[in-house]
Protein backbone atom coordinates (compact mmCIF):
# COMPACT_ATOMS: atom_id res chain seq x y z
CA UNK A 1 0.00 0.00 0.00
CA UNK A 2 1.31 3.63 -1.03
CA UNK A 3 -1.08 6.44 0.42
CA UNK A 4 0.08 9.83 -1.21
CA UNK A 5 -1.77 13.17 0.35
CA UNK A 6 -1.43 15.79 -2.17
CA UNK A 7 -1.89 19.13 -0.48
CA UNK A 8 -3.93 22.04 -2.71
CA UNK A 9 -4.61 25.48 -2.11
CA UNK A 10 -7.41 27.19 -4.30
CA UNK A 11 -8.32 30.70 -5.49
CA UNK A 12 -10.77 31.54 -3.47
CA UNK A 13 -13.40 32.00 -6.25
CA UNK A 14 -12.23 28.55 -7.37
CA UNK A 15 -13.24 26.51 -4.32
CA UNK A 16 -17.02 25.09 -5.67
CA UNK A 17 -15.98 24.53 -8.84
CA UNK A 18 -12.28 22.66 -7.16
CA UNK A 19 -14.55 20.59 -5.21
CA UNK A 20 -16.80 19.34 -7.64
CA UNK A 21 -14.19 18.79 -10.33
CA UNK A 22 -11.82 16.76 -7.56
CA UNK A 23 -15.62 15.05 -6.55
CA UNK A 24 -16.02 13.66 -10.03
CA UNK A 25 -12.54 12.58 -10.20
CA UNK A 26 -12.78 10.60 -6.86
CA UNK A 27 -15.46 8.86 -8.28
CA UNK A 28 -14.33 7.54 -10.71
CA UNK A 29 -10.97 6.65 -9.35
CA UNK A 30 -12.65 4.39 -6.76
CA UNK A 31 -13.71 1.98 -9.40
CA UNK A 32 -9.70 1.74 -10.48
CA UNK A 33 -8.61 -1.68 -9.26
CA UNK A 34 -5.46 -0.29 -8.46
CA UNK A 35 -6.97 2.56 -5.66
CA UNK A 36 -8.42 1.46 -2.27
CA UNK A 37 -9.27 4.58 -1.01
CA UNK A 38 -9.57 8.20 -2.93
CA UNK A 39 -10.84 10.83 -0.09
CA UNK A 40 -11.19 14.29 -0.86
CA UNK A 41 -11.55 16.67 2.41
CA UNK A 42 -11.08 20.62 3.36
CA UNK A 43 -9.84 21.93 5.73
CA UNK A 44 -12.24 23.71 8.32
CA UNK A 45 -11.11 26.99 9.02
CA UNK A 46 -9.81 27.83 5.46
CA UNK A 47 -12.25 26.12 2.68
CA UNK A 48 -9.26 26.78 0.09
CA UNK A 49 -7.22 24.63 1.74
CA UNK A 50 -7.95 21.22 0.52
CA UNK A 51 -6.15 17.83 0.91
CA UNK A 52 -6.21 14.14 -1.39
CA UNK A 53 -5.86 10.91 0.44
CA UNK A 54 -4.55 8.68 -2.47
CA UNK A 55 -4.01 5.03 -1.45
CA UNK A 56 -2.88 2.62 -3.55
CA UNK A 57 -2.97 -0.95 -4.16
CA UNK A 58 0.78 -0.92 -5.58
CA UNK A 59 3.41 1.83 -6.52
CA UNK A 60 2.27 0.75 -10.36
CA UNK A 61 -1.48 1.89 -9.43
CA UNK A 62 -0.01 5.39 -9.12
CA UNK A 63 1.45 5.49 -12.65
CA UNK A 64 -2.26 4.12 -13.85
CA UNK A 65 -4.21 6.51 -11.90
CA UNK A 66 -2.23 9.19 -13.97
CA UNK A 67 -2.53 7.45 -17.20
CA UNK A 68 -6.80 7.38 -16.85
CA UNK A 69 -9.08 10.07 -18.90
CA UNK A 70 -10.74 10.95 -15.11
CA UNK A 71 -7.67 12.35 -13.91
CA UNK A 72 -6.38 14.38 -17.18
CA UNK A 73 -9.60 15.83 -17.29
CA UNK A 74 -9.27 16.65 -13.67
CA UNK A 75 -5.84 17.86 -14.09
CA UNK A 76 -6.72 20.23 -17.09
CA UNK A 77 -10.03 21.46 -15.24
CA UNK A 78 -8.21 22.49 -11.92
CA UNK A 79 -5.07 23.87 -13.30
CA UNK A 80 -5.75 27.04 -13.38
CA UNK A 81 -7.78 27.19 -10.04
CA UNK A 82 -4.81 26.49 -7.71
CA UNK A 83 -3.53 29.57 -5.88
CA UNK A 84 -0.26 27.65 -5.79
CA UNK A 85 1.37 24.34 -7.04
CA UNK A 86 -0.06 21.52 -4.99
CA UNK A 87 2.13 19.16 -3.37
CA UNK A 88 2.13 15.59 -2.03
CA UNK A 89 3.78 13.54 0.64
CA UNK A 90 4.02 9.28 0.54
CA UNK A 91 3.27 7.55 2.99
CA UNK A 92 3.56 3.71 3.84
CA UNK A 93 0.68 2.19 5.61
CA UNK A 94 0.99 0.56 9.46
CA UNK A 95 -2.67 0.18 10.36
CA UNK A 96 -5.37 -0.43 9.66
CA UNK A 97 -4.54 -3.72 7.42
CA UNK A 98 -4.60 -3.12 3.58
CA UNK A 99 -7.84 -4.91 3.49
CA UNK A 100 -9.02 -2.17 6.15
CA UNK A 101 -8.73 0.59 3.79
CA UNK A 102 -11.21 -1.04 1.21
CA UNK A 103 -14.36 0.84 0.36
CA UNK A 104 -18.32 -0.86 0.94
CA UNK A 105 -18.91 -2.69 -2.16
CA UNK A 106 -21.56 -0.43 -2.59
CA UNK A 107 -20.56 2.85 -2.86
Amino acid sequence: MLIVHVFVRVKPDCVEAFEAASLENARHSVREPGIARFDVIRQTDDPTRFVLVEVYRTVEATGQHKETAHYARWRDTVAEMMAEPRSSVKYANLFPADAGWDYPADI
